[in-house]
Parts: C-alpha cells; sequence; structure tokens
C-alpha cells in the first residue's frame, strides 16, 4: 500500500515565463533562483518574495538547459539551436557579445566543473564539448577534443570531485575520466533511453531515470558501477531530471507524469508526491535542503517544503539504539537500555526523561512520573518536563500538566522548532484530558501564526485529533459527526508523506499507516451507522484500492464484518428501490452488495431484473447467465434470462430459456416453489391461443391472399406459417406466459395488425392475371406487362405502406371452383368491410388530373365497385400512373371533402351513406335505385354483385339468366324484408314474375310517395271521427284487419299479397282516342272512395251493385 496522497499546494510559485520552465538553479547565496524558458528567456527571482529580478535576454531559440557555478559567479544556457551563453552570476549580464555556436542541434545539458573553470554541455547531435570559462573556448587539453557518442545526449554531470564526467545518452551511461582522457566505463542503464542523471555529493552513488517505457531510478555504486537494489518505481512518464539535497539523503524527480517525487535513498522510498498539473521538465532542492523547486509545462516555479524527518536532539536526547527500539515498539527492550544507562550514570537525568516515556507508553503512570520528576530533580530539562507533562496526563492531573508544559517552555532556547513542538506536545497532552476546545483552539493558533514552522507536523496531529473526536462521537452515537471529524482528518494533507516526526513515535507510539487505516475504517463504519450507504461504501472501496495486501490482511476480520452488515443493507435497500422502479438506485445497490463478495444467484437475478427495466438488455443477459452459473437448478435464472433475451429481441432463445424455467419450477423441492408453476402457460398453450386468434382474424378474410414481402400467393395455411415464421409471431409468443396474457386483448390485436390485408377495386381489363398465372410463382419476377404490372404495382404500394397482405379479385380466387366461387361471393362485402385499406385503381384517369376525373370513370358505373366502395371503410384511390387522385395524401379519401363531394354526386349516393352503409333489408328501394346506375359483364353478377349490400346469401347459378338472377334476388328481398317497395319500378317485366322487372335501371326512377297530408286537414279527420261513433268503429275494426294480415311472399315464383276485398257498385269507362292501349275506368265500391283504374285490359261495364270486387 502506499499511503501516499500528493500534495497540491506549493509554498509559493514563481510566474512570469510565456513557455514551459526548461530548467532551475539555486545560487549559494539561498537568496535567488535563475530559471530558463522556452520563451528565449531566463529569468532571476528573489526566493523569499518570490520577486523577479532580472529577465535575461540573447537567446534566439527555445532555452531547453542551464547551469551555475559552484561559487554562483557563473551561468551558462543553452538553446534549441545550440547557442550557449554565459553570463555574470552576480548582474546577469552577458559575459560574452554573441552566443557560442556549441553544437549544430539543440543543446539538451549543461554542467559546471566543481571548481567552474570548465563547462560541459551535451546535445542532440551525439557530442559533448567543452569549454574553458576563462576564455569561452574549446578545451585546450592534448588528450580531449571532442566526445562523441551514436545517439543524443541527454544529461552530463561533473562528479563532486571533478575528476569524473558522466554523460547519459539514448542507448548508454558513459564515464569519462577527464584526468586521462578515457571512457572507463559504460553500461547500458535504461533499456530504452537514459534521461537524466545525478551524484549524491560523496560521489559514491549516481542515479539515473529512464524514459516512459522504463519511468525508473536506478542506484549505481560508482566504484564498480553496478546496480544497487531494485529499480524505484513510481512514475509513469519520462524522468526528465533528478536532484539531491545537499545532505545526500533525499531525492527529487521530475516527470512527464505531472509528478515531482521526493526520495528517501537510504531505502529508496517515497516520501512524498507534489502535484502539477502539467509535465515536469525540471527539479531542485534549496541550498539548505529544506525547500523543493520545480517547473515545466505549466510555464511556472513552484516551491514545496521538504517533511522533516528526524528527531531534533535538542528536543529529545534519545541514542540511537534506544530510539529503534521505541519506534519498533520494543518498549522492554528500550526500557532495559535505558535502565542500564542509569545504572551506569545514576545522574544521566536523560535516561530518566526518556524511561519516563516508556513507562508512559506502558501507561504505568505511577512510574512515568516517578522518573520524570526524578530526571528534573538531577537536572532541569526541556525533556524531562516535557515527561513530567506527559506522565500527569496520564494521571489526570490538568492542572498539574499544563504547569509542567509552562515549565518546559522555559527550557527551550526560543528555538522556533522547540517551542512548536512544545506546544503540539501540549495540544495532544490537553486533548487527552478531555480539555477539547483549548486543544483545538490552540492547535488553530499554532497554524494560524507559524504556518511555515513544521507544517505537515501539525497536520498530523490535527488529524489524530480528529479521527480521537470520531472516535468519541461514534461511541456517543453521533455517526454523521464521527464521520465528518473522520473525513476531516482523511481530506488533510497529513497522510500526504509516508513519514512522520519520530518524535511522535517515540512518545506516543504513533504509526502513521496505522492512524490512516483507523481513520478510514472508522469512517466507513461512521457512515454505515448514519444511514449513508452509499457514502459508507466509496470510503470502503478507497481504502481496499489503497492498501497493501499484508495491511489487508491485517484488517480481514472488520473487513470482512463490514462487508457482511453492508451487503445486507445493499440488498435490502436494492429490494426497496425495485419495487419502487428506481432502478438506476437498484443497480447500484445491488452492484455494491455483488462487489462486497455477495454474488449469490439471487442478486445477480434481481440486478438482472433491474437493468432489464432500463432496457439495458445486454448487461441483464450477463447478470442472468452469472445467476444460473452459481445455482443452475434455480429457476430464478432463466426467468431473468428469458425477459432479457425478449427485450433484445432473440425470442427463439427467450422461449427456450422460459421452457428451462418451467421445468425448474416443476423440479423443485420446496413447495411453495413448485405453486408458482400455476400461474404459467406452457409454449404450446401459448401457442394454440395465438393461433386461435390467427384463424379467428382469418374467418373476415379472403381464402388465399398475397405475400408483400415473398410475392407469393398463400392459401390460410400458409398464411399461419408465414405468421409463426416472423419475429412479431416469436415476441407474442414469448410475452406470453401466464394465464391472465391469454385473456389480454394484446394477442388479438397482434394477429389482427399482422393478418391486416389490402384490397383491390378495379375494373376490369382485358388481359387480368387469373389463379394459375401466379400460383407457386413470384408476382415481382413476372414479365411486367398488361394486369401483372398493375398487380405488382398495388403489391409494391401495399408493402411500402407496411402491410404484409394484398388481394386482388382476379387471381386469388379459384373460378373453376364453384364451392369457392360460392364463398367469395357471399363474403365479399365482408372481406372488403375488414380491409384494412381499399385501394382503387382507376386505369382510365390520366396522371395529374383534376377534380372531377373520378365522377367520369368507368369505375364508378360497375357492379361490383359498387359494394366496394360502400364495404370498406378506408379507401386510396389512384391514377393511371399509381399516383394519389388530386394529390390527396390523406390516409383516407373517405374523408376527403372534395373527393366525397365527388363521388356523391357521381354515385347519387348520400356521402353520409358513402360512410357509413349499413347492409341488410332497410331501405331497400333506395339501394336499389343506387346499384341501377351499375353495369356487369356477366348479366348474372347484376345480381349477385348486390348479395352483401342487402346481406342476402343465395346460390350462385352462373348461366341462369339476369331474368332468374335478379328475380331471385327481388324475390328474396320481399320475402325476407316484408318490403314491397321493390315492386316500385317502371319498365318490363320479368319472365320470373311479371311483378318484378327484367332490368335493374327499372329502379332508376324515385320511387312514389305519398304527399304528406296537412296537419289541419288530419286535425279535421280526427274531429270528425270522434263525432261519429260508428265511423270509428269501423276505422278501428280495418285496423285490426291490417294488423293480422300476413306479411308479403314469394311461394313459387308467384307472389302473395294480403288484401282486404270491396264490393263494386259501379264501373265506368272513360272516353279516350280511338287506337289507345291503356283503358281508363271510374269505379265505385262500397267502403272506399272513387277510385281511377288504368288498365290495359277491357273491363265489364255495370251500373249497378255487381259481385266484382276490388282489391287493396
Amino acid at each position: 500500500m502506499s499511503l501516499l496522497i500528493p500534495s497540491t499546494t506549493p509554498l509559493q510559485t514563481f510566474r512570469d515565463n510565456q513557455g514551459t520552465a526548461s530548467a532551475v538553479a539555486v545560487f549559494p547565496d539561498k537568496r535567488r533562483m535563475i530559471t530558463s524558458s522556452y520563451d528565449k528567456t531566463l529569468r532571476l527571482w528573489d526566493l523569499r518574495t518570490g520577486v523577479m529580478l532580472k529577465k535575461m535576454e540573447g537567446h534566439h531559440d527555445r532555452v531547453l538547459a542551464l547551469a551555475v557555478s559552484r561559487d554562483g559567479q557563473l551561468i551558462a544556457s543553452g538553446d534549441e539551436s545550440g547557442e550557449v551563453i554565459a553570463w555574470n552570476g552576480e548582474t546577469g549580464e552577458p559575459l560574452i557579445l554573441q552566443p557560442i555556436k556549441a553544437h549544430s542541434q539543440r543543446i539538451s545539458s549543461l554542467d559546471f566543473s566543481p571548481d567552474a573553470t570548465e563547462l560541459a554541455t551535451g546535445s542532440g547531435d551525439c557530442t559533448v564539448e567543452l569549454w574553458d570559462t576563462p576564455t569561452w573556448h574549446q578545451s585546450r587539453r592534448d588528450s580531449i577534443k571532442q566526445i562523441g557518442w551514436s545517439s543524443s545526449v541527454h544529461c552530463v554531470r561533473y562528479s563532486p570531485s571533478g575528476e569524473l564526467l558522466v554523460v547519459a545518452t539514448d542507448s548508454n551511461i558513459n564515464i569519462f575520466n577527464l584526468s586521462i582522457g578515457k571512457c572507463t566505463a559504460s553500461f547500458e542503464g535504461h533499456q530504452t533511453g537514459n534521461m537524466s542523471i545525478a551524484w549524491t555529493p560523496d560521489g559514491m552513488r549516481l542515479l539515473s531515470g529512464g524514459n516512459n517505457l522504463d519511468p525508473t531510478i536506478r542506484e549505481w555504486d560508482t566504484l564498480t558501477w553496478n546496480q544497487v537494489g531494485d529499480p524505484w518505481t513510481g512514475h509513469t512518464g519520462s524522468i526528465k531530471a533528478i536532484a539531491v539535497d545537499p545532505a545526500g539523503a533525499l531525492a527529487a524527480s521530475a516527470s512527464e507524469d505531472n509528478d515531482v517525487r521526493l526520495w528517501r535513498i537510504s531505502d529508496r522510498r517515497t516520501i512524498t508526491i507534489f502535484k502539477h498539473s502539467y509535465s515536469m521538465q525540471c527539479v531542485t532542492f534549496s541550498i539548505d535542503g529544506k525547500h523543493v523547486l520545480s517547473g515545466g509545462e505549466d510555464n511556472k516555479i513552484s516551491e514545496w517544503a521538504v517533511p522533516n524527518l528526524g528527531i531534533n536532539s535538542n528536543i529529545l536526547a534519545i541514542n540511537m539504539t534506544a530510539r529503534n527500539a521505541f519506534i519498533t515498539g520494543d518498549l522492554s527492550n528500550a526500557e532495559e537500555l535505558l535502565t542500564h544507562e542509569i545504572d551506569t550514570d545514576t545522574n544521566n537525568y536523560a535516561s530518566y526523561a526518556n524511561r519516563s516515556f516508556v513507562m508512559a507508553r506502558k501507561n504505568d503512570w505511577d512510574r512515568a512520573l516517578d522518573d520524570a520528576i526524578k530526571s528534573i530533580s538531577i537536572q532541569p530539562s526541556l525533556t524531562g518536563y516535557i515527561s513530567k507533562g506527559i506522565a500527569h496526563c496520564g494521571k489526570g492531573h490538568v492542572r498539574d500538566a499544563r504547569t509542567a508544559f509552562n515549565i518546559a517552555s522555559l527550557f527551550t532556547n526560543q528555538e522556533t522548532e522547540a517551542i512548536h513542538f512544545l506546544l503540539l506536545i501540549k495540544v495532544i497532552a490537553l486533548f487527552s484530558l478531555d480539555q477539547l476546545d483549548e486543544a483545538m483552539m490552540l492547535l488553530k493558533e499554532l497554524a494560524a501564526t507559524r504556518p511555515n514552522t513544521d507544517p505537515l507536523a501539525c497536520r498530523v496531529v490535527e488529524a489524530y485529533l480528529r479521527i480521537q473526536l470520531g472516535i468519541k462521537a461514534s461511541n456517543d452515537a453521533r455517526h454523521d459527526e464521527a464521520a465528518d471529524h473522520l473525513t476531516a482528518a482523511i481530506n488533510s494533507s497529513a497522510f500526504s508523506s509516508n513519514f512522520i516526526r519520530e518524535e511522535f513515535v517515540v512518545l506516543f507510539g504513533w504509526d502513521l499507516k496505522s492512524l490512516w487505516q483507523k481513520a478510514h475504517q472508522k469512517r466507513c463504519d461512521a457512515r454505515l451507522r448514519a444511514g449513508r450507504l452509499e457514502e459508507a461504501l466509496q470510503s470502503f472501496r478507497h481504502i481496499m484500492d489503497t492498501i497493501d495486501d499484508n495491511t489487508r490482511d491485517g484488517c480481514l476480520d472488520w473487513s470482512q464484518a463490514f462487508k457482511e452488515e453492508c451487503s445486507a443493507l445493499c440488498l435490502a435497500n436494492g429490494d426497496t428501490a425495485l419495487a419502487a422502479n428506481d432502478y438506476d438506485k437498484a443497480i447500484d445497490l445491488y452492484s455494491a452488495a455483488i462487489d462486497l463478495n455477495c454474488a449469490s444467484h439471487v442478486v445477480f437475478a434481481k440486478r438482472s431484473k433491474a437493468k432489464s427495466e432500463k432496457t439495458l438488455w445486454d448487461d441483464a443477459l450477463i447478470d442472468a447467465q452469472k445467476a444460473i452459473e452459481l445455482n443452475p437448478s434455480s429457476y430464478a435464472g432463466y426467468q431473468v434470462k428469458h425477459v432479457a433475451l425478449r427485450g433484445a429481441q432473440r425470442y427463439g432463445e427467450a422461449i427456450e430459456a422460459f421452457k428451462v424455467m418451467l421445468s425448474r419450477l416443476d423440479n423443485a423441492p420446496e413447495a411453495q416453489i413448485r405453486e408458482l408453476r400455476q400461474q404459467y402457460v406452457s409454449p404450446p398453450e401459448a401457442e394454440d391461443a395465438i393461433l386461435t386468434a390467427a384463424w379467428t382474424e382469418l374467418e373476415s378474410a379472403p381464402l388465399r391472399l398475397l405475400n408483400t414481402s415473398t410475392g407469393l400467393l398463400c392459401d390460410r395455411a400458409a398464411q399461419i406459417n408465414s405468421f409463426k415464421m416472423t419475429a412479431t409471431y416469436k415476441e407474442l409468443l414469448s410475452f406470453t406466459t401466464k394465464h391472465s396474457d391469454l385473456q389480454m386483448e394484446r394477442i388479438k390485436d397482434v394477429a389482427a395488425v399482422y393478418f391486416r390485408r389490402v384490397l383491390l377495386s378495379h375494373r376490369w381489363e382485358e388481359t387480368e392475371p387469373l389463379l394459375h398465372d401466379i400460383q407457386d410463382k413470384v408476382v415481382y419476377e413476372l414479365n411486367a406487362v398488361g394486369g401483372i404490372m398493375k398487380l405488382q404495382s398495388f403489391c409494391k404500394i401495399t408493402r411500402d405502406a407496411g402491410y404484409h397482405w394484398a388481394w386482388m379479385d382476379t387471381c386469388c380466387i379459384d373460378k373453376n371452383n364453384n364451392a369457392e366461387v360460392q364463398e367469395s361471393i357471399d363474403s365479399m362485402f365482408i372481406w372488403y368491410h375488414h380491409s384494412a385499406l381499399t385501394i382503387v385503381y382507376l386505369c382510365d384517369v390520366p396522371p395529374s388530373s383534376g377534380s372531377g376525373a373520378l365522377a367520369n370513370s368507368a369505375w364508378n358505373k360497375r357492379g361490383w365497385t359498387f359494394q366496394e366502395l360502400v364495404a370498406s371503410r378506408v379507401v386510396i384511390f389512384y391514377q393511371k400512373d399509381w399516383s394519389l387522385y388530386l394529390d390527396d395524401h390523406s390516409p383516407n379519401h373517405k374523408e376527403s371533402p372534395a373527393i366525397m363531394k365527388e363521388l356523391e354526386d357521381a354515385t347519387g349516393i348520400d356521402a353520409r351513406a358513402l360512410v357509413a352503409f349499413c347492409p341488410g333489408m332497410s331501405n331497400v328501394r333506395e339501394k336499389l335505385r343506387w346499384a341501377s346506375m351499375r353495369d356487369t359483364t356477366l348479366q348474372e353478377d347484376i345480381a349477385y354483385s348486390l348479395f352483401g349490400i342487402f346481406g342476402i346469401h343465395l346460390p350462385v347459378l352462373y348461366g341462369e339468366n339476369k331474368h332468374n338472377a335478379l328475380g331471385r334476388l327481388l324475390q328474396e328481398i320481399v320475402t325476407r324484408s316484408g318490403d314491397i317497395t321493390a315492386l316500385d319500378w317502371i319498365g318490363q317485366s320479368s319472365g320470373f314474375n311479371s311483378c318484378l322487372p327484367v332490368n335493374i335501371t327499372s329502379y332508376a326512377t324515385l320511387p312514389y310517395t305519398v304527399p304528406p297530408r296537412s296537419e289541419d286537414d288530419i286535425q279535421t279527420t280526427v274531429s270528425s271521427l270522434r263525432r261519429n261513433t260508428r265511423v270509428v268503429n269501423l276505422a278501428s275494426k280495418l285496423y285490426d284487419e291490417l294488423a293480422s294480415l300476413s306479411a308479403p311472399r314469394f311461394a313459387n315464383c308467384r307472389l302473395h299479397l294480403p288484401c282486404i276485398t270491396f264490393r263494386v257498385a259501379e264501373v265506368r269507362r272513360k272516353s279516350g282516342p280511338a287506337q289507345e292501349t291503356h283503358f281508363t275506368y271510374e269505379v265505385k265500391a262500397n267502403g272506399l272512395h272513387d277510385l281511377l283504374i288504368a288498365t290495359e285490359e277491357m273491363l265489364m261495364q255495370s251500373a249497378r251493385p255487381t259481385l266484382q270486387t276490388t282489391t287493396c
């Protein structure tokens, strides 16, 4: 585990560069710093104030490297064009008139020899040059003219003694002995490039940094040039620069991964990370080693504080062996060592104070206080009074502890660090005595008044106090407060380093790693207890992702208990969210439970269900499969797999998953699970219900239909098979899983939609396709001539409109099969009435015709089209080229006012009747008048085409002639309806029955209607009846007789009409033309008004009562 939390807030920044800060160096006066930039300049800075002292210009290209001599008198800088400029270290002025053209390519590195008499330059041109600084000419050493290699030079560095020059290139690291002028060692270093190098001050170690393919630091023994230990790992980008602090204890590295890492050389561990927003190019230490200065593509230099890691001997005087025993927690050994020191020198006051610390660590407060008092009695000291204050704290003596710490301040010698440390100890002591407010106030004052005095120690103490406050709040069930304290501790920068001041370890046994771990664990617990489950999980994931394997093993019991408790809450809350349709939350909670290793098949099944509700079908399927893997015998995994596959439109697989689910329910050992099976239907049961709905839908459809997708003519069995092959059918089957589904309208609706059909209404032309022309053939592949072209166009328009089925009368009826012809004629009206759309093709209406063309079309005169027009609910008219009539794009031309007005005028049928026509026996005479304007090719069809209009089913007998066909129709109408208005016609009588016409055109005239009597006339008649009782009785008797009359009927082609007879009193012929063919008679009959009769026959005249009767 790395406890490193990157530090992102520098002490100060130096801003003015207009480009990447490429190099940085400090002067031995500790006051100044110099930087170079891609903006072609150098800048001198005041380190204390951050003020830029001087901007140094002279380069013509980006400045990539700079160096300052050890004495600070010289500055050298190199740019991308290969030029070098020498500057005065005090004034910042150039020492030479013109830049030196040192190399043909970029200068990547510069370094002064320790005595500042020589400057080494390394370049991308694969060479290193040496320059005499007194003259700024190339070195005149006899043995050295030029050092050259086969790859680019990235870094050159003199050894601290000046004897050696190290050159790092892409391919190797070369050690050049300047005294003998030879390369004495060469090794690969990093396999893919050596980017940076740095010496330790004692010259015993060389550090090298690799590029992005090997972003490590390697340590080399300068006696053997062998690698020491393992590579230092942590960076992820090329290491552009390495610096070593003046004490040789720390190293800093700048990388393209945006980080500057601070390392402790002794154990090669990262101490802290200074985080930047951009790639880093340079790094160096301040002269006193207390600060790191870094820069790069953020165009600035940032100054960072180096954490204080060691024990100040002025505060705690303790030997190394005892200190190590303190640090490792070997308190018995530490006590033994200190007791030996006391036995050796009984006046060793420091050993008594240090042993007091041991006793305090052991919670042996009496002995701790005794040793502290003994130490002070021998010699009062800072250490002694600190030990006495701590001992009094342990015994709960607030006043005595405060007094001891106050006296201790007298022994700090006014050293800032000692005063600061003592105050931190006092903060800890006051806190342990429950003086919480006072302790926190003192800590805040320290941070405010001494911000730059060991800020890390201050933050560590604050983090410790926050953790203790969090634990206390948690113990008091104040979990939200506890979580806030612990979060504050964690978010502080106390844990940004692996290290802690050893004084805290010695005095209190603090371990930063354990402190960090405790803070995180307690925060997890507090957030969980506070009901902040998601935050608790985030905290848990953070700690588990951060700790190493050893730490993870150490907290195994805690993590297991925490996971179990969290898992239970996640599952419960997930179930609640799922029930509330909050699927995102349910998914997150179930995912959290799974991440916590609560990976039961039930959890995966529930998450699969939630994902399916979010239409995340693929993810849901993965979870379903996982549920099955965990428990193959359970139905739950197959249940959600069925849903996921169904949602993914993999219906065949969904049905198979459903079948397996049913088998798991049937074979479940638990009775309550087996009972669940009762709510489901098997796929065969569902299939029966669906096919029943399909067959029911087809009952009102033609016997054969054209499949618009395949172009094949299909009988009903083929239509059903086509349906079963569709995704629609499989989808419906996969969704029909429960008994309640069988009762749903959805099945009927799906069948109705799939079997929606479009019927063609047209005038037959000379060449029309017949059944044998298209049977077992693809209509789209037939030769597009004549009626085939019409059929193909009709099918394509139907298909493009989204309909699967089409029907055309010429080719979809087997006209050689009398039974089929009979059924087709009987069903024709129903077929058109139940069609989704009727397309009317007007073969005689040219493209772009205007209004009136429809009215003049022969289609309006055909007998069969009358039925097709009034039966269809949705109609669209197409012109000869299959363009829309009047360019009317409305979905139903029966809703078009213009077209309906035209049809109304052309047919004589009221528009309301055209839209809402009711077949049957109502308005018989009017329907016959509408049909009177129609004609058919076959004479019998004039009657057969009206079967549907009147809702009549009669045998179809082609060849019987129109007399019989029309006679049978009219006879059936009169017989069934009792409506004798069918006898109201003008024209030639039929041979079938003289009461009936031979032609339908006989009904063209409007029927006779009795003129209505006025209201006054009616009232007068009623009044007269009331005054004459005899007349009233006679009228009543007449109405009774009328009510008892039988209905009109035909029998054996003879008309039977109900009648009442009246005795004739007189018959007298009226005179007329000599050659008249009709005779008119005046007739008087008892009980009737005088009659006027016209007839072709001559009647016997009589002026007295006769036995003749007249019938009404």
